[in-house]
């Protein structure tokens, strides 16, 4: 909690983790000219604090350094101190997460950047603690360092800063690397060499859910038929749904593990996630038809559309791990806790079955979890039976979650970030069409309805929304998550108007970001701020890089339209990152997805004149596993023309629904016959 009763200049911002700071002693400035100028004239170095309001580590390097009143002084005396909300600037996250890196090996947030008035780092790091401790430099002592190295020794300074600035700018070198059908297996094997076979997931603690992945893997399966491909994403997502990473009293999955069992979560929840998690259970669901993968995308889009959705339509970022200061407090129980609100016969049921035990598996207390409970054969065990069990389970469910509901909760970062949303009106669209829930694709049209209100101005997409606030520039995430979004919209609603804008807005994306000297798109925009490097990326972190969602767009996007100028693009791109590609395909999944894409055997499916003998081939195209497979189905023969010129010439037989299926750039013969379109698409013939 603040100390300071005087607010800094942060008061008047919106964002909420620059709000958390207002209060502070330290003089924050935003980041701006008013700093950079002040730190010239002053001839200070500045120190730049770069987080999120729902990071725990920022918290409490709040409480230990920026609330106390002599590292204040300290900093306040030697320093310009910036506060920068990484999830509104993406721009100044991504640049400086990769000097941190280059620097000291690793990166995360809090970051804490030293730099010059010209924006140049000479230091960087994560958290500090105040005073040193376990081999960690303390943060007074930093302060102190290079405050006076910074005067006394300026050559040093300014050639560790020249060092950095060489280091960030993008090479010259035009290499690349050939992309074949062996850099699909290299990236499968990866994963293969890296599968934890005993629990799900990948590599070793902390773990993360990795959602990309697993979509990668489901595609490959697809594509080459390899069991162990599915296996893997059915092994892990089964032990992310028991694993304490799972909410199982009020749904939704926190942000990772701290081991190797999914057990102990970081407690906070992120939109992102649960955004690219829901997609992964659909389908996982489509492909292996089990109902679990179902109830937990289920699970995961309650969760949202009740906790994490704006009254007019948008979905707030996060909520955070800490609530009354401490980690987890919100989520954990004792067995006492647990016997009050059920029971005793009941409570004790719910304990034994949840792990919720008098030693607890989290300080003291526990995490409700099933990691080593199977619950049908607990039934079996017990002589229960298994649906009136469940049924049992799930009334303990909501009365533990209506008490829970009573405790003080976790801050909700409401800020409403558009890349973010996009993500969730994409898993909403797919979710909603794939489970014929209509009250999902509604929900994604109202995200789509405040988006188009709310985040556009003079026709540019915009990076925030809060409290009536619209700030920055939308980025290459921004512009690619929204293609994404209108796509899938497009695919659950068949209302062209989805489609025109998915065009509309790659238009503009090809406009503002694209290389055209190198090729790939660019982070910020032609008309955005300009930073120290204008990097490109395609490496994927928590979320998917824009570059490798854009090319997946495109490519769909081409198939849809028939603007083939966009495959050309997609091919450039491949060779832009074909040497990153190539030396690590598993660190670019989303890109290698986009990649196996074009070697599936794509189709193209035109429906014309839809009506009641096309419902079950709809039906099969919208619910059904066929990421290899773009379709168009109108009975607006005009206004599909517009969208998509190459139908123009495409006509029905007599005035009957008529169906033309493409595969590998051939069409075959148009028909009207429901079955023998489906067997059509049914009968892929992956160019392998």
């Amino acid at each position: 909690m603040a100390i300071n009763k005087k607010p800094n200049r942060l008061i008047t911002e919106k964002s909420p983790y620059l709000l958390q700071h207002a209060y502070n002693p330290v003089d924050w400035f935003p980041w701006g000219p008013e700093a950079f100028e002040k730190a010239k004239q002053e001839n200070k170095p500045v120190f730049v604090s770069i987080g999120y309001s729902t990071c725990h580590w920022c918290h409490v390097m709040e409480r230990e350094s920026f609330e106390d009143e002599e590292v204040a002084r300290l900093l306040n005396e030697r320093f310009v101190s910036i506060k920068v909300d990484r999830e509104e600037r993406p721009d100044i996250d991504s640049i400086y997460m990769n000097v941190c890196q280059m620097m000291t090996g690793h990166g995360g947030w809090p970051m804490s950047i030293f730099m010059t008035p010209d924006k140049v780092p000479f230091y960087a790091g994560t958290y500090f603690p105040k005073e040193a401790r376990y081999g960690y430099p303390g943060f007074k002592e930093i302060i102190a360092g290079l405050s006076t190295k910074y005067q006394k020794d300026p050559d040093h300074i300014n050639e560790v800063a020249g060092s950095v600035l060489e280091a960030l700018q993008p090479g010259k070198s035009k290499a690349t690397a050939p992309i074949t059908k062996q850099l699909i297996e290299a990236g499968y094997k990866q994963f293969v060499r890296t599968f934890d076979g005993k629990y799900g997931g990948f590599g070793q603690a902390p773990k993360f859910p990795m959602p990309h992945s697993l979509t990668f893997l489901l595609r490959y399966y697809q594509y080459s038929g390899e069991r162990h491909a599915l296996d893997m994403v059915v092994k892990t997502l089964k032990g992310l749904a028991k694993g304490g990473i799972y909410d199982h009293i009020g749904y939704g999955f926190s942000r990772y593990s701290v081991d190797d069992q999914f057990l102990v979560p970081h407690f906070e929840k992120m939109l992102y996630d649960n955004a690219l998690l829901a997609i992964a259970y659909t389908e996982t669901y489509q492909v292996t038809q089990e109902g679990l993968f179902k109830t937990i995308a289920e699970q995961i889009l309650t969760y949202v559309l009740r906790d994490m959705q704006h009254t007019q339509g948008g979905f707030y970022s996060a909520e955070d791990a800490d609530s009354e200061g401490e980690e987890g407090k919100f989520y954990v129980w004792t067995p006492e806790e647990i016997i009050k609100v059920l029971g005793e016969e009941t409570g004790a049921l719910f304990c034994h079955v949840y792990d919720i035990t008098t030693q607890g598996n989290f300080e003291g207390k526990s995490i409700p979890n099933l990691i080593h409970q199977d619950v049908q054969q607990f039934a079996s065990q017990n002589g229960l039976e298994y649906e009136k069990l469940l049924g049992q389970l799930e009334a303990a469910r909501e009365k533990l979650f209506k008490v829970r509901n009573q405790r003080v909760h976790p801050h909700k970062d409401d800020k409403i970030l558009t890349s973010w949303n996009g993500l969730m009106i994409a898993a909403l669209a797919k979710a909603g069409r794939v489970f014929n829930q209509k009250e999902f694709i509604l929900a994604g049209e109202k995200a789509i309805r405040f988006i188009e209100t709310n985040l556009v101005l003079k026709n540019r997409l915009m990076v925030r929304y809060r409290d009536g606030e619209v700030k920055q520039k939308g980025f290459i995430d921004d512009y690619a998550f929204m293609v994404w979004a209108y796509i899938e919209m497009y695919e659950s609603t068949l209302e062209l108007r989805y489609l025109q804008r998915a065009v509309q807005v790659t238009e503009q994306m090809l406009e503002l970001f694209w290389d055209d000297e190198a090729g790939g798109f660019f982070f910020y925009g032609n008309d955005n701020e300009e930073l120290l490097v204008r990097q490109k990326e395609a490496y994927d972190g928590a979320i998917p890089s824009g570059n490798s969602v854009a090319a997946m767009q495109m490519i769909r996007l081409a198939r849809l339209t028939g603007n083939f100028q966009l495959e050309e693009k997609v091919q450039q791109l491949f060779n832009t990152f074909s040497v990153e590609l190539t030396q690590y395909p598993a660190g670019q999944t989303f890109l290698l997805q986009s990649y196996l894409l074009t070697q599936m055997g794509m189709k193209e499916v035109i429906v014309l004149e839809r009506d009641e003998r096309s419902s079950t081939l709809v039906k099969e195209l919208q619910q059904g596993f066929h990421p290899e497979i773009t379709y168009l189905i109108s009975s607006d023969r005009g206004k599909l023309a517009e969208i998509a010129p190459f139908t123009k010439e495409y006509q029905t037989i007599n005035e009957q629904t008529t169906i033309y299926v493409c595969e590998n750039f051939v069409c075959n013969k148009p028909t009207t016959d429901i079955n023998e379109a489906i067997k059509m698409i049914a009968t892929a013939k992956n160019d392998v």
